[in-house]
């Protein structure tokens, strides 16, 4: 019997039901982008990217390594940031991540310039 905010505690036998833990709070957080948020707004783009992208017919290998650099990134920032890691490593994992999601994202440009 463990309730996430105070209201539901009190209806439920009182305030000493009323719990919060720091990591999973780390984890809801806008600071810095909560890890999980911030993994929704990064990855819902990369899926967008990456479907058109695939549209366009690339090598399999070069498809690969975008989406294994954007993976690896991605689960690099994760973990530096649920286990507070020194500052340029989340910061480092990130732009990792986005550089495939900009070569992506120039490659459906050139692809549709010319249709234009």
């Amino acid at each position: 019997q463990a309730f996430a905010n105070p209201e539901d505690a009190l209806r439920n036998g009182g305030l000493q039901y009323y719990r919060q833990d720091p990591d999973v709070e780390r984890c809801r957080r806008r600071v810095g982008g909560g890890a999980h948020r911030n993994d929704m707004e990064n990855i819902f783009p990369f899926l967008f990217l990456g479907a058109i992208y695939s549209l366009l017919d690339p090598s399999p290998a070069v498809a690969r390594i975008h989406f294994f650099i954007f993976c690896v990134g991605r689960i690099v920032h994760t973990i530096a940031y649920l286990l507070q890691l020194r500052a340029p490593t989340r910061s480092v994992a990130y732009s990792l991540a986005q550089l495939p999601c900009f070569s992506m994202a120039l490659q459906i440009l050139l692809a549709t310039i010319p249709h234009w």
